[in-house]
């Protein structure tokens, strides 16, 4: 009898590491369409700069270590990285943004700690953090949807100010930033925190050019694109339901105690599951097999637990979206829950058990 090994992540489809981070990539591209085609076509651009920064990162330092690095390339993972870091900025960012945020990525929080497979902290999202603290200009200069602004822009456009600061026209990204009113425009989620702070109400703030009913505009049908990513990854098994639906379950719950307390003061549930990166979060950033938990149990308690954190940074934090703070608080926390969520040994009992078939 011949029995097939399969590295980690385990799973029941016998598949590799690069046919894995393949599928995922796979996955994410009807959420980059729809981000296309609402907010430009920048992430294309980012996406080859950040896909060319990691190969050629990951490479070098695997040469520098004495390493197999075209066996390494070939496993994908730093192209997976490569693309979650070009979704996650806003899409006509300098280009050096997502060269620095690649190689630290890369370099730094996975070749640092030994490679795939060792690193601590999600690769994309440290990096995410470091370039929101670090550049918090470029990285909330997100544009309005394509429908809402004063100026068009292209492909040649997006190249062109993601080079130069300045579309083939001559605009600069502020001035692509204004809507048909002249008004800068906020994404969802920051204009909702700007409002609450301005006395306003939440069904006041939701009356803005940039929402559609209780969502905004362009970013519903992001967060259905990669929804339904997602679900293709779970009926391929690629991933498993613990993390992904966890994490949903605990940011809808936390948001809809707060929604029934105090509507005026505490957005929806489903604006919550349907704004910022929750739906790429949940199925393609907390499932990531290396630093969340290992265990059945410990997965159910990563997952929401991050949920949690995303409510609460959303809601009375310094920062608008909250799933990179919330995955990497989750990160650090793994080990412990690991440790206290290990299944019982088979044929062992508890000690509880013991102690009562001894006396």
């Amino acid at each position: 009898m011949k029995f097939a090994l399969a590295s980690s992540p385990h799973q029941r489809v016998n598949r590799d590491t690069g046919q894995i981070m393949r599928m995922v990539c796979y996955a994410a591209l009807p959420g980059i369409a729809m981000q296309c085609w609402f907010f430009g076509m920048g992430v294309l651009v980012h996406l080859l700069i950040a896909s060319a920064t990691a190969v050629a990162t990951e490479a070098l330092i695997l040469e520098l270590r004495k390493k197999d690095f075209e066996r390494a390339v070939k496993d994908c993972s730093a192209l997976l990285t490569a693309l979650l870091i070009a979704v996650s900025i806003p899409p006509f960012a300098p280009w050096w943004i997502t060269v620095i945020g690649t190689v630290f990525a890369i370099g730094v929080v996975k070749q640092l700690y030994g490679g795939l497979g060792f690193n601590l902290f999600n690769p994309a999202m440290a990096a995410y953090v470091m370039l929101l603290v670090s550049f918090p200009v470029q990285m909330t200069a997100w544009l309005p949807p394509q429908s809402l602004a004063e100026q068009s822009h292209n492909l040649m456009d997006a190249i062109s100010i993601i080079f130069s600061g300045f579309t083939t026209e001559g605009y600069s990204i502020s001035q692509l930033r204004v809507d048909v009113d002249g008004v800068t425009l906020a994404t969802p989620l920051d204009a909702v925190k700007t409002g609450l702070t301005q006395g306003k109400t939440v069904s006041e703030t939701l009356g803005l050019s940039i929402f559609n009913g209780a969502t905004g505009i362009g970013w519903f049908a992001v967060n259905a694109a990669f929804l339904l990513g997602g679900l293709f990854l779970l009926q391929q098994r690629v991933i498993s339901w613990h993390m992904p639906i966890s994490m949903l379950a605990g940011l809808a719950l936390t948001a809809s105690f707060f929604y029934l307390l105090d509507s005026d003061q505490y957005s929806s549930p489903w604006f919550h599951l349907f704004s910022g990166g929750a739906m790429l979060g949940a199925f393609f950033i907390v499932t990531d097999p290396v630093s969340g938990s290992t265990t059945r149990n410990g997965r159910l308690i990563f997952g929401a637990a991050i949920g949690i954190w995303v409510y609460i940074i959303r809601q009375w934090g310094g920062y608008p979206d909250a799933i990179a703070f919330a995955v990497l608080i989750m990160n650090m926390a793994v080990p412990l829950i690991d440790y206290y969520t290990q299944p019982r040994t088979y044929g062992h009992r508890s000690n509880s058990s013991n102690k009562g078939a001894r006396r």
